[in-house]
């Protein structure tokens, strides 16, 4: 098969990227009136690590049955994933142009084979990462060597059905799969930690028989360092909590829960783009 990834030269390159992406991001919320940006924002530099730096895909073939898969599980972040894949190659960039509009392959909430890199359909918090296990499973069962990812919300990690799946991953030894938590300390309607108490969040996965690591969550060579290592011998499945800032990457936008739901407008996009150096 030909999945290797191919990243870009140098972490600057990567950057780079992330900062093209974020703009591209921004400006669909715009044009499609839609929310839900800070919480693409907070997770642009673990999906440019992951499509760039760690998982094995063909853009040209997606559909390999040795492909890793990844999941986002905290589906209404679909601008982010959307943007990564066209990027990465998965379809025509000028797609994005048509997000959320009636007919649109590209729905507000990402759907299973919408367009080719889209791997379960997501946005119904705490399921995605029972279907990466699933996947994970099958995987082993077949005797192939792909790996399983899913990247969910701190707030996500509120539904029991997180904490049953933890519990069957363990159990099971899914040493294949591994969970990225976004972890930008907000959720819909205020500070996650004041709405539900998920700190030691770290220790509560390693409590349930995972391998734990926590790192920046847009330092690049730190997530690539942790996620490349997937499977780590351990015979454990491996999660990793993401520091992140929600609306990273726009000053305005930074740590403010009132881009869960707010849209920019065309002057506040041309302040964004000039920040990241788009213009």
């Amino acid at each position: 098969m030909n999945n290797e990834v191919s990243p870009p030269a140098d972490l600057e390159d990567l950057k780079a990227l992330a900062r093209k992406i974020r703009g591209r991001v921004v400006q669909m919320s715009n044009v499609a009136r839609t929310p839900h940006l800070g919480s693409s924002l907070s997770c642009v530099d673990i999906l440019v690590a992951a499509y760039w730096g760690f998982l094995r895909v063909d853009p040209a073939n997606p559909s390999d049955p040795d492909r890793d898969r990844f999941i986002l599980s905290k589906g209404h972040a679909a601008t982010a994933l959307y943007a990564t894949l066209a990027h990465r190659g998965f379809f025509d960039p000028a797609l994005l142009d048509t997000f959320n509009c009636r007919g649109s392959l590209l729905a507000e909430h990402p759907s299973f084979g919408c367009v080719p890199g889209v791997e379960a359909s997501t946005g119904s918090l705490g399921h995605g990462l029972s279907l990466a296990l699933g996947m994970a499973l099958a995987q082993r069962i077949q005797g192939r060597k792909a790996r399983c990812f899913a990247l969910l919300s701190d707030g996500e990690c509120e539904e029991g059905s997180v904490w049953e799946a933890a519990m069957f991953a363990s159990a099971r030894r899914i040493d294949n799969a591994a969970v990225i938590v976004d972890d930008n300390k907000w959720q819909a309607t205020g500070r996650t930690d004041e709405i539900m108490a998920l700190e030691p969040l770290a220790e509560k996965w390693r409590a349930f028989g995972w391998t734990a690591h926590e790192v920046d969550g847009h330092n690049l060579a730190a997530l690539l360092r942790v996620l490349a290592a997937v499977p780590d011998g351990s015979g454990r499945p491996i999660a990793v909590i993401a520091h992140t800032v929600k609306g990273k990457g726009v000053s305005f936008m930074e740590d403010d829960n009132n881009w869960h739901y707010r849209v920019p407008t065309a002057e506040e996009v041309r302040a964004a783009h000039q920040e990241l150096g788009l213009t």
